[in-house]
């Protein structure tokens, strides 16, 4: 019997549905870094009306480290205070006394299209501009979901350069001081240093003020389904937070990798999108957009180095050889786009970064945190 049917997850989850955990009505685990997910089908009579007819049944995975600052306490929470004011999100389904589900979007994500790296249709390019606008228009004291952040990390409304501050700060000293100990030898060795980040925290002081809206602060192809009807809808919101409207902006063109012309063309579809439901959302967006897609750039690196780490622990101790030159790759092609915001006079080569994984692993203790 395969590890996951044994899950106290894939249990619920069967439970849930009526059924038997091995049962092949139940779909999963599906991929993904923070949680654990498997998608049942609902008994009937479950939802008025008929839909949806399956959901997801999710947790968060044991010992995961989160490399994105959380704001919300309950992703289900929040999704259940958007239906109505955000189009094409989950439905929220109240399965029983404190539980909740997230209805399942039938389709396939926009990353297994056609063209999966390619340019959004008009169609979709036109629901994207929606999204933005929907979320520039919620009224941010009006999000019944409960916080996690602390008091003190929440900038007042519209200091951008505070929001942006913040996450320099969450990632050097929670993702690279903190989680990124055992991995100060390998940083070391591919160039990246403790003052790395102190050019970019110089350069967000310079931010401008623009309204704080709802940001998703995940916006890629795989948290995008397009449904059976062809329209698009936006799932995963663990990572949405309060803050300033251009970060989604910059997430989306850092992790979508569109051409240049593309890239033009979506930022033609966020301005006037917010603009129109938040005056002065996009204020001063050309100037500051650099600075928040040089953030992306800069924690790409450090989530990529860490996560290579992982990756590469073989089960039975190790370095796991067979995945090194992929590791490297992406490691190497993180750390040459952020070479000029961390600092460093060259970034290493293939070559170098493979040398640089080889030599730490022959010199430090086993790691023995999940591969996420």
């Amino acid at each position: 019997m395969k590890a996951d049917t044994l899950s106290e997850v894939r249990r619920a989850a069967a439970e849930r549905a009526g059924l038997d955990h091995g049962d092949r009505a139940i779909e999963g685990p599906l991929q993904g870094y923070h949680h654990e997910t498997y998608v049942i089908p609902l008994p009937p009579g479950c939802v008025p009306g008929g839909r949806p007819r399956r959901a997801k049944v999710r947790e968060p995975r044991p010992g995961l480290f989160w490399y994105d600052r959380r704001c919300f306490r309950s992703e289900e929470l929040l999704l259940l205070s958007l239906q109505g004011r955000v189009r094409r999100i989950p439905e929220i389904i109240e399965a029983g006394p404190d539980v909740r589900l997230q209805a399942f979007i039938e389709g396939r994500t926009l990353g297994r299209g056609v063209l999966p790296s390619g340019p959004l249709s008009a169609r979709h390019s036109a629901q994207l501009g929606e999204l933005f606008g929907d979320l520039a228009a919620v009224r941010t004291d009006e999000i019944d979901a409960g916080r996690i952040c602390r008091p003190e990390e929440r900038p007042g409304d519209g200091d951008c350069a505070g929001f942006l501050t913040g996450l320099i700060r969450f990632t050097q000293e929670r993702v690279y001081w903190e989680h990124g100990a055992p991995y100060r030898g390998l940083f070391e060795r591919l160039g990246v240093d403790d003052g790395a980040l102190e050019t970019l925290r110089c350069r967000a002081r310079g931010m401008g003020s623009r309204p704080f809206v709802l940001v998703h602060g995940d916006l890629h192809r795989k948290n995008f389904v397009v449904d059976l009807r062809g329209d698009l809808w936006t799932i995963d919101w663990e990572l949405a937070m309060i803050g300033d409207p251009l970060y989604d902006l910059a997430t989306h063109l850092h992790l979508m990798g569109y051409a240049e012309r593309e890239r033009e063309r979506v930022c033609g579809v966020w301005e006037p999108a917010v603009e129109a439901a938040r005056p002065g959302a996009a204020a001063g967006w050309r100037q500051d957009l650099p600075v928040l897609l040089a953030y992306k750039q800069a924690q790409s690196v450090y989530t990529d180095v860490i996560r290579g780490a992982l990756a590469l622990e073989h089960p039975a101790g190790g370095l796991n050889r067979r995945l090194l030159p992929g590791v490297a790759w992406r490691v190497q092609q993180a750390l040459a786009v952020a070479r000029p915001v961390l600092g460093a006079r060259a970034a290493p080569t293939l070559r170098q970064v493979v040398g640089a994984y080889l030599r730490w692993f022959g010199s430090r203790p086993a790691v023995t945190a999940s591969a996420v």
